[in-house]
């Protein structure tokens, strides 16, 4: 018995020496030292052994066993050591190595120029106000003086949900809704996301932005409206900029008028950009009509007010000098990263 300990110490030390991997390691270990290994089964045949030496033969066998399992110990030692330290080779840093550059998102073009126009109104005694973008056909077009038989409710143009429920045509319900709840004087814009029926083209979408002003107060005329957004062209556009009101009409304005702004690209003498007039339109105002003031609760022989609208994307389009709508929903990010 104890010359077969002896070859089974030898042996198993032997293959301990030759492993050059832990998995190798790992069945030697499993080979003599397991349920099934070299040693279990010399205890196994501890019954064929006499009585009075069966004590001296267990302890051999547990002396071999703890030599074996310290070799093994030792060696599985050494190897993890050499992993790390071959592994930490592969991984030493040269901080002299330039950085690599990360990929960072940022705004879309279309927020820049929405925080331009709110930091403008902002400054000068505006509310940012939000509303639904489903509204009630009340809000939408009623309040605002647009009557059941008016050609802006024709369903080529809106999206109805039922006959009392749209997706909002424009912002303008948020301003229906804010005087709705009486509490003036109001200075306030109302940007956000509005819905029409339109193919898709370089300048139509059928879901843009809008960017909705308002004023309600006492003594409020067309000067004020003028001088508004004469300032609001001057920062948006640089202060050599000029504007020029034509008379229009919108149901909710009374009078009412479109605005230009004379070319930033050519300073008025006309280029390719503002196809040759000088001027290039940008937004839609008038004095807020006095039937819209009554429907809402306000009386129209105490206050007056304006209300202006402009297109979110249009902004974008002629201050970043985009000739394509499309671009902006694309998420081309060839396009995009210009910004």
């Amino acid at each position: 018995m104890k010359d077969r300990l002896d070859q089974i110490k030898k042996d198993a030390l032997a293959q301990i020496e030759a492993a050059d991997a832990l998995e190798k390691l790992n069945d030697v270990k499993v080979k003599y030292l397991g349920k099934k290994g070299e040693l279990t089964a010399v205890l196994k045949s501890m019954k064929d052994v006499a009585p009075e030496d069966r004590p001296k033969v267990g302890q051999m066998v547990n002396e071999t066993r703890a030599v074996i399992e310290e070799m093994l110990e030792a060696t599985k030692t050494k190897m993890e050591k050499a992993i790390r330290e071959e592994k930490l080779k592969q991984e030493v840093i040269d901080v002299t190595l330039p950085s690599k550059k990360s990929s960072v998102g940022h705004r879309h073009p279309n927020n820049i120029a929405l925080e331009e126009v709110e930091r403008i109104f902002v400054g000068m005694g505006y509310e940012v106000v939000e509303g639904p973008e489903v509204e009630y056909d009340l809000y939408n077009f009623e309040k605002l003086n647009i009557p059941a038989d008016h050609p802006a409710k024709d369903e080529q143009d809106t999206f109805y949900i039922n006959k009392d429920i749209v997706l909002r045509t424009q912002t303008s319900p948020v301003q229906a809704r804010v005087m709705e709840q009486g509490k003036l004087p109001i200075r306030m814009i109302a940007p956000g996301r509005v819905f029409r029926s339109d193919e898709v083209d370089a300048t139509h979408s059928p879901s843009f932005h809008q960017i909705e002003g308002l004023v309600i107060d006492k003594n409020v005329s067309f000067s004020d409206l003028k001088g508004t957004l004469e300032e609001f062209a001057k920062e948006l556009f640089g202060p050599e900029t000029k504007t020029k009101f034509r008379p229009h009409h919108f149901p909710f304005t009374e009078p009412s008028a479109e605005v230009d702004v004379s070319c930033f690209k050519c300073g008025g003498k006309g280029c390719r950009f503002c196809k040759g007039s000088g001027w290039i339109e940008i937004l839609g105002c008038g004095m807020v009509h006095p039937h819209v003031l009554e429907m809402c609760g306000i009386d129209p022989e105490e206050y007056t007010g304006f209300a202006f609208g402009v297109g979110l994307e249009r902004i974008a389009l002629l201050k970043y000098e985009i000739d394509d709508m499309r671009l902006l929903y694309e998420n081309d990010i060839r396009f995009l990263k210009q910004f």
